[in-house]
């Protein structure tokens, strides 16, 4: 599953493509509880259809009755015989769930009141040269000028949040999050397919060809090459996660050294607690690795939730893995003490590796 605003940016270029009329929508501003955060996108054509998301649905279906082209009476609006149509216009605002009326009839949380820009018909240069760059795997400011529609699009070198003085929106896209999996055995399946529907672009390297002749995940790069030369020529950046799935020293220590000299989003490796202590003490002794240089590496990998089967440990991993994505704090990231300690899996968790310990 390819990333999500680019799917939704895919959809809006076919649409205008075939001379269609359709529009963008972007939450700009939210109060309170919200269904979805600000920079979300989602976008209309005027037959009705509807990709991406701005709520948990209630506000594309008030979006779809304003703008859905519509020449007949409809069962729901017998008296209706009016056409609903998408106008030539510079973006306008709208405001749901101002008061707690609307806000239970849009569906919104208690308190929750979301503001959205809306873009009438961008133009079909503009929205092909924005696709082409992210699929390029670069990063882009789209700043729209609110009183003429006119969009200039800046290559970024670092996320921005949304910003929207009045005058500009300006919201940034970046290229799809990226996870590079080491060992295709049973767990990676489980894993990649996770990866592949939260909107992860997901490659997996094993040079062992009796895991690789076994794979049954579509959508997956498949790589033979020895995990190391893989991690140099990936590119690493802070949209990629590296993990180790081998319990195999030799295709997974030198690959992870390799992605902790670059500045990734997740470096990791699953095993038990022993084997995690095992692997730094043989980076130490023998690649010239600190403690503080082997900080960012994470295992034994996962949120502790019980897991005892490859699919459950994969979910523990891509939890684990989203909450570094999303900024959340987890509780190895959170200053030593018996507290942290507490809410770490056991020394003994199964959590962490389903394979005997070596």
């Amino acid at each position: 599953m390819e990333n999500l605003d680019l799917m939704v940016l895919n959809q809006l270029l076919g649409w205008r493509a075939k001379g269609q009329k359709a529009l963008l929508a972007t939450v700009v501003r939210t109060w309170g509880s919200s269904p979805r955060p600000v920079g979300s996108i989602m976008a209309l054509c005027e037959t009705g259809s509807v990709v991406g998301s701005v709520s948990g649905g209630c506000i594309e279906d008030d979006l779809i009755y304003r703008y859905k082209r519509i020449s007949q009476p409809t069962a729901a609006h017998p008296s209706e015989n009016l056409t609903h149509d998408i106008p030539d216009s510079p973006p306008e605002r709208v405001t749901y769930g101002v008061s707690a009326d609307e806000a239970h009839r849009f569906g919104l949380p208690c308190g929750g009141t979301l503001e959205l820009v809306l873009e009438f018909n961008p133009e079909v240069a503009e929205l092909q040269q924005l696709v082409d760059m992210l699929t390029q795997g670069q990063m882009v400011h789209r700043r729209t000028d609110m009183s003429t529609g006119k969009v200039t699009l800046l290559r970024a070198l670092q996320p921005q949040a949304l910003s929207d003085d009045g005058k500009n929106l300006c919201n940034c896209f970046g290229p799809e999050y990226r996870m590079l999996l080491i060992g295709a055995g049973q767990l990676t399946e489980y894993l990649a397919t996770m990866a592949l529907f939260c909107g992860f672009a997901v490659t997996v390297c094993d040079p062992r060809e009796e895991y690789r002749s076994g794979w049954q995940v579509a959508g997956v790069t498949l790589l033979s090459d020895m995990p190391d030369d893989v991690v140099k020529a990936f590119h690493v950046d802070k949209r990629t996660c590296v993990i180790a799935l081998t319990h195999d020293p030799k295709l997974d220590d030198l690959a992870l050294l390799e992605a902790l000299s670059c500045d990734a989003l997740y470096v990791g490796a699953i095993g038990s607690r022993r084997n995690d202590e095992a692997r730094r003490s043989r980076m130490v002794e023998h690649f010239d690795q600190t403690q503080e240089s082997l900080a960012p590496l994470r295992g034994p990998i996962g949120i502790f939730i019980g897991s005892k089967t490859p699919p459950e440990i994969a979910v523990s991993v891509m939890a684990e893995v989203l909450a570094v994505k999303n900024a959340v704090p987890l509780p190895r990231d959170m200053q030593v003490g018996p507290a942290k300690e507490q809410l770490l899996p056991s020394p003994r968790s199964e959590a962490v590796c389903f394979l005997p310990e070596t």
